[in-house]
């Protein structure tokens, strides 16, 4: 049995106030129970990210339990590998379902039951009309319905039809049973709903034992009440269905599950329709699910943004009950700060320039042991060699440079970052002009000299090629296909550059997949899974060091 937790802290949220309140007030017994339900017909975004840390987190903070049910109703889209994709998301966010991990498909058999029982009642029958006839007697939302010819059914009848339905004597669409509750009611869901249709497909767990499937609708509330859920929260859009779902618990004399509606993210220069998504990977416009330009959960990890950030994000934006959009800078605040925090420096140059320090001895090197971390002395040290040859980022050095600029130019002083002060004494161009190298002089005793540039830079004998994927906001827009226009007309042409000639210091050619490093004045990346074609990491630009996009719009 689970323990009620009351803080003495005001909830934060209009959902956490009710739950506060209705635990203080002793309702279902003082227990909670809220459950995520994922749909397995695609992989996870940021906007689940929100429900799963309201529903999961809510639990955990009211000594409650948080079921995850798998509503696995529509075989034709439905895999497993979506379900061992949202396994793993919610796993990675930080939350454990322990042994409440439930399908609808667990529940077929009991609401078909419940279907009979309805029919028998006189309030579902057996609609011969296509999924078009249907839409077009619907009625608008200032027209009534019109009836459908075989509404009137005598219960016997439905009934001989429903179980042919399910013995498979029927073509998938050919039927569908409805609810007959009012086909001029104001609210279209309550105007004679769908509540079963036939599709002779694979199921991932129940294989060919149906024929017939519940709609969303009939299978959701009735879920929940079977699973005695306390708080049934999800996003504003199923605000209309809630009649629909509290009229089946009426008629069927069920646990009744309060459903709560919270607002759903919208978050900027990105798309969240899962439909808009399959297109995506479909077309080809993006590697796959798991693309770091996606909103995806699995995008996002291959990415770098850790799962504590994602969490922080979901804290901060809220739980309200309005919909607003949230600039895509919010999040990536959050993943810096974090990133801040954990990811070891390295240093990267990501386009070369050749340096030659001329008074340095070619025979010789040094080690230079530095920090892992500025602020973070437990995540130890480690050993950069310099020596005669490096190179240097090439948009550190300019030949005629303006007044504030503090990195190199001829006659100019920097210091590499951890090492020495270096001045340019010549510059060495190609056949074609191009400068190929800079020929410079190093001072061993610059005492206590203020050089103001401070530039990174890697030992060119030991340096690690390295191939570097600099990636951007997907959609150019804060949102994509506004009025009505095609969506795909704002994808962002820039999210993603290859770097092949990248350079980078020893450390991290032992790089694990995943793991965080701040590159010194470029960024925070992580390795990828897959390495390049020529067997060399590849590691995934996560955020800018700092918002970008908003020093342009400066």
């Amino acid at each position: 049995m689970t323990e009620t937790i009351l803080s003495e802290t005001p909830p934060r949220d209009f959902i956490r106030q009710i739950i506060a309140s209705d635990l203080a007030a002793g309702r279902n017994d003082g227990r909670l129970a809220t459950r995520f339900p994922p749909e397995p017909n695609g992989y996870l975004h940021i906007g689940h990210a929100k429900s799963i840390c309201l529903n999961f987190g809510v639990a955990q903070e009211f000594g409650g339990e948080c079921h995850l049910r798998f509503d696995d109703t529509n075989p034709v889209k439905e895999e497993q590998e979506f379900i061992d994709a949202i396994r793993a998301d919610v796993r990675w966010l930080g939350f454990d379902w322990g042994v409440h991990e439930y399908y609808a498909s667990d529940y077929f058999e009991q609401l078909y039951a419940w279907a009979e029982q309805l029919i028998g009642a006189g309030l579902a029958y057996v609609d011969d009309q296509s999924a078009e006839e249907i839409r077009q007697r619907r009625g608008t939302l200032t027209t009534p319905g019109q009836d459908s010819p075989w509404r009137d059914r005598s219960p016997a009848e439905n009934l001989e039809l429903f179980r042919r339905m399910r013995a498979g004597e029927f073509a998938t669409g050919e039927k569908v049973l409805r609810a007959k509750i009012d086909m001029a009611a104001p609210n279209i869901n309550l105007r004679d709903p769908v509540m079963y249709r036939i599709l002779h497909a694979h199921h991932p767990r129940t294989g060919t034992a149906w024929c017939l499937y519940p709609m969303y609708d009939f299978a959701h509330g009735q879920s929940d009440a079977i699973e005695r859920i306390t708080h049934s929260i999800c996003t504003l859009e199923f605000a209309d269905h809630r009649p629909l779902y509290d009229w089946f618990i009426a008629q069927l004399n069920l646990f009744p599950a309060r459903q709560y509606e919270f607002a759903r993210l919208n978050l900027g220069y990105t798309v969240m329709s899962k439909r808009k998504l399959q297109e995506l990977v479909a077309e080809k416009v993006v590697s796959g699910w798991d693309d770091p330009r996606m909103p995806t959960l699995v995008g996002m990890r291959r990415r770098g943004y850790p799962a504590r950030a994602i969490r922080t994000f979901c804290e901060r934006i809220g739980v309200g009950k309005s919909d607003n959009w949230i600039d895509y800078s919010v999040l990536e605040d959050c993943v810096r700060e974090e990133l801040n925090e954990i990811a070891p420096r390295a240093l990267c140059v990501l386009n070369p320039l050749k340096v030659v320090i001329t008074n340095y001895p070619a025979d010789h090197s040094e080690i230079i042991e530095v920090p892992n971390h500025p602020q973070q002395p437990e995540l130890g040290r480690r050993q950069l060699r310099f020596g005669r040859e490096l190179y240097i980022e090439r948009d550190d050095f300019m030949e005629d440079p303006p007044k504030k600029f503090f990195r190199l130019g001829p006659g100019r002083e920097v210091r590499l970052r951890y090492g020495h002060v270096i001045r340019c004494d010549e510059v060495v161009r190609d056949a074609a002009g191009a400068v190929v190298e800079l020929r410079c002089s190093y001072d061993p005793a610059p005492g206590e000299r203020k050089i103001k540039g401070i530039i990174h830079w890697v030992n060119a004998v030991d340096a690690v090629p390295v191939q570097v994927r600099l990636y951007d906001r997907l959609f150019a827009v804060e949102n994509p296909g506004r009025g009505g226009s095609d969506y795909r007309a704002d994808l962002n042409p820039a999210s993603i550059a290859r770097i092949e000639s990248a350079l980078a210091e020893p450390a991290l050619a032992s790089a694990a997949v995943g793991q965080a490093w701040q590159f010194e004045r470029l960024g925070y990346f992580c390795a990828d899974p897959q390495p390049a074609a020529d067997g060399r990491i590849v590691f995934n630009r996560t955020v800018t060091l700092r918002d970008s996009w908003a020093k342009q719009a400066e």
